[in-house]
């Protein structure tokens, strides 16, 4: 895997295109941060304003999505249900509000220090260590902890990035004949929209879970969740 680490950065232009277009090209791609590296292996695109009722974009700017209307190949990091941190990947031209979220990947540089991120009662469980790697980016929050990619991280450019920054590099494109699509998962607006990508039987791949309404308190319905989209 170290070779991938060699790969050249993604352009600029790479990411000023539909989000549907470029989330699949993005399959077998590297984000390196610090540290870190992890090879893509699910994402999920959205699109802008008005288009897609999934993406936080979908009504306008706000102060928290302001970052998916920059320019493109910029990190947009969000917080949701009060616990977790998503990275996503801004696409099309500054202004338009589209990105893709990173689902899951491999990773393959810094495993110690994203196992260290990821720490838990059986992380470090000889015989367990094989499931706990598979685990350490397999889903968007744990890609995020296991990057190290917290709220201070949002609006990092991952083509041009300072020291401090993440790099997106060319890595191995997956084969297109690998590469499947069907519904985001866990979402309750547009969720039939087949927008996932993902590399069929790479064993990183995050399970699909359909939205299931969450029930709330009669005190807790004036309490509006965040959705876990980009």
């Amino acid at each position: 895997m170290d070779g991938l680490l060699a790969t050249a950065p993604l352009t600029r232009d790479f990411f000023d295109r539909p989000s549907p277009e470029v989330a699949p090209d993005l399959l077998g791609r590297v984000l390196v941060h610090g540290p870190v590296a992890v090879r893509l292996t699910e994402v999920e695109a959205y699109g802008g304003p008005g288009e897609d009722p999934a993406a936080h974009t979908y009504r306008g700017k706000t102060p928290r999505n302001a970052v998916m209307f920059g320019p493109p190949g910029f990190v947009y990091v969000y917080f949701t249900y009060g616990m977790h941190f998503c990275a996503n990947l801004v696409c099309l031209p500054e202004g338009s509000g589209a990105a893709v979220l990173l689902r899951a990947g491999e990773v393959i540089a810094g495993v110690d220090i994203a196992r260290a991120r990821r720490a838990n009662g059986a992380a470090h469980v000889e015989g367990a260590r094989r499931h706990v790697d598979r685990d350490l980016a397999r889903g968007p929050a744990r890609l995020a902890v296991a990057l190290g990619l917290v709220r201070e991280h949002n609006g990092i450019d991952a083509i041009a990035p300072s020291a401090a920054g993440a790099a997106m590099l060319e890595g191995d494109p997956a084969d297109p004949a690998t590469i499947r699509s069907g519904p985001r998962t866990g979402i309750s607006s547009a969720k039939e929209t087949p927008w996932r990508f993902w590399i069929d039987g790479d064993p990183t791949v995050s399970p699909y879970k359909a939205h299931t309404p969450r029930r709330r308190s009669v005190a807790a319905t004036s309490v509006r969740e965040a959705p876990p989209s980009s």
